[in-house]
């Protein structure tokens, strides 16, 4: 019997009759996995609804959760649904500020917290709420209700509400709201985005289509749930009857590849980069011919495409390399990889090519979490793909351009709004109900969207040309030695950018040249290293346009996360607080300008700070 999906609890029935497992959720304590069959899943989703029935909680009623990636979050989040209360998933790395804000917007009820620094982190911030009724803990901390009693409860009065319960479930609509979801952007105050069952169904429903991977495989998941695009796919992965493990400690990430050997998840580019820059440095490491041969088969990757057909020599030299080196490449990401999905920010095209290249398709996308979130991705299961775009347009999505080249959306995963702000939502959605993103985009061989920039961040130079700054970020990203960059100049004669470089990469390069420093501050100084970064910088160059030139640059010690504030949860550049972080040096940068007319390139004075990223470095590459 199959069961029509229509409310996001709906795929607890589908998965119970169709895709029933033993490992349908897992997740790690301390060093061993543990799991939830399905029907422990459902049962507990249950009793945890009628825990929230005894507590008093009603229809329309919200509760927050602050948590890393856990299964029993979902928990939480089917019994929430089931009971039509509205979940609000909150990211466990925000300021005090932030969830004061959303804690009292949101009017919330019921807080489940992660653990003991979490608690010790919200309490008092709860205290100061007058309808914050309940707090409690995943993880048991002394004197803390924890969730499992609110398991206990709702065993306890299985009987009593387990009518009213099914009379509630068969009375959610489509239409009603599911949950909130705050987006910090890049400036202002968080906003409520709402979405019904119907926003988050229709867009799971239809990217669930792209593969062929079901209950025979295994994903593991590490992106953090309280985002739409992690929670989404999510969905995407239970509805098709896959077993999901969870991740909630990123340092456990390499190990739960190694040992769940799963055959998809989901990531951002700033961690696919990493692991390439994991085989890159592999090569390095190498000798001889076996160095030769390790950066052939990498030169191999550049005629990668989706669908190409390769002469017979290529083959043979493509057959020769993934026996000697991609092979290694996928075991050292568990062996069975066959998709990657990326989204949140342009994946380099190199990536997507030595990925698929080894045999592990990625899955690029976009989106945003006002539109549930995918708007277009690419789509293995038709062999629509092409690297370098975001691939077709999702099924059931409406999308046009705005003269300016805006993308807009129309359909079922467009928000309902923006909660208790009208005003915001009708800048956003027009009259005609089309959804205007804020993203500049156009469609290669009228099939491929591709996204070219923001709508709000392109600005222009004193001399009226137009700069599309995130195109340029995307080109300097490309280069190993710099991490994260933000152009500049605005109203000014010329472009600039601020660069945070790719520290680990840069000391791993002076070491290998046998360039010695005190520290960062002494490393920055030498002549090679500003010779190098001046090269990358004249390199890019010339890919562009003459106005879009970076005339000059900056280097900043500081590497940009969103713990110190240069990025947002997603990753995404916060230009109004870099812009005032740096003023100074921006500042500088423009009265170079005024005491020397023409705007010479000149060899900057760089600044760093060095914090290595320990991902790559815990892959045994």
């Amino acid at each position: 019997m199959a069961f029509e999906v229509t409310r996001t609890f709906d795929i607890l029935d589908r998965i119970l009759t169709q895709f029933p497992r033993p490992d349908a959720l897992g997740g790690k304590n301390h060093n061993d996995w543990y799991t939830y069959s399905t029907a422990e899943y459902v049962e507990k989703s249950h009793q945890f609804a009628i825990g929230l029935m005894a507590l008093g909680l009603i229809k329309g009623d919200k509760v927050a959760t602050v948590t890393t990636n856990r299964p029993e979050w979902n928990f939480a989040d089917m019994g929430m649904a089931m009971t039509g209360i509205v979940h609000v998933p909150i990211y466990p790395t925000i300021g005090e500020e932030e969830y004061s804000y959303i804690l009292d917007h949101a009017e919330i009820k019921v807080l489940l917290v992660g653990d003991k620094k979490l608690y010790e982190k919200l309490q008092p911030i709860a205290a100061q709420i007058p309808l914050i009724e309940h707090i409690y803990s995943f993880e048991e901390v002394d004197g803390v209700p924890n969730f499992e009693d609110l398991l206990k409860l709702g065993k306890t009065h299985q009987v009593e509400f387990k009518t009213k319960l099914e009379e509630i479930k068969s009375g959610i609509d489509p239409e009603d709201l599911a949950t909130l979801i705050y987006t910090s952007g890049t400036t202002g105050v968080p906003k409520g985005v709402m979405l019904s069952h119907r926003n988050l169904v229709s867009n799971f429903v239809a990217h669930a289509k792209l593969h062929d991977l079901g209950v025979d495989h295994r994903v593991i998941s590490f992106l953090p749930l309280c985002h739409v695009y992690e929670r989404s796919v999510n969905y995407h992965f239970q509805y098709k009857g896959m077993g999901i493990y969870y991740v909630g400690n990123l340092g456990q990430i390499v190990s739960a590849i190694k040992e769940i050997k799963p055959h998809m998840f989901n990531s951002v580019p700033r961690l696919l980069e990493r692991v390439y820059d994991g085989f890159v440095s592999k090569g390095k490491d190498l000798k001889g011919i076996k160095k030769a041969i390790y950066f052939w088969a990498l030169s191999l990757t550049r005629h990668f495409e989706y669908n190409k057909k390769y002469n017979l020599f290529l083959r043979i030299r493509i057959k020769i390399a993934d026996k000697l080196i991609y092979s290694k490449w996928r075991e050292a990401l568990g062996g069975n990889i066959r998709y990657i999905v990326s989204g949140g920010a342009a994946l380099q095209p190199r990536i997507a090519r030595v990925l698929g290249m080894a045999g592990m398709l990625n899955l690029e996308g976009y989106g945003l979490t006002e539109t549930s979130p995918v708007i277009a991705v690419n789509n293995p299961a038709t062999r629509q793909m092409k690297v370098g775009t975001v691939g077709p347009i999702l099924e059931g999505v409406e999308v046009r351009f705005a003269e300016d080249g805006e993308i807009m959306v129309k359909g079922p995963s467009v928000m309902k709004g923006y909660y208790k702000a009208p005003e915001l939502t009708a800048e956003v959605i027009d009259e005609e109900g089309w959804f205007h993103t804020g993203d500049i985009g156009i469609l290669e061989d009228g099939l491929y969207l591709k996204i070219t920039d923001r709508k709000k961040e392109m600005f222009k130079l004193s001399g009226g040309k137009y700069i599309a700054p995130q195109m340029i970020e995307n080109k300097l990203k490309a280069s190993f030695f710099i991490e994260q960059v933000m152009v500049i100049g605005a109203g000014e004669k010329f472009a600039s950018a601020l660069i945070s470089p790719n520290f680990a990469y840069l000391h791993d390069w002076c070491s290998q040249r046998k360039i010695h420093f005190q520290d960062n501050e002494d490393l920055i100084q030498k002549t090679e290293v500003l010779a190098q970064m001046q090269r990358e910088v004249i390199a890019i160059n010339k890919t562009l346009g003459e106005h879009e030139e970076i005339k000059r640059f900056r280097l900043v010690s500081d590497e940009w996360t969103p713990q110190s504030g240069e990025l947002s949860p997603t990753l995404k550049l916060k230009r109004n607080y870099v812009s005032a972080k740096y003023k100074s040096i921006i500042d500088e940068i423009y009265s170079v300008q005024k005491s020397q007319p023409g705007g010479r390139f000149r060899l900057p004075k760089i600044n760093l700070n060095f914090d290595i990223n320990e991902f790559i470095k815990r892959l045994k590459l």
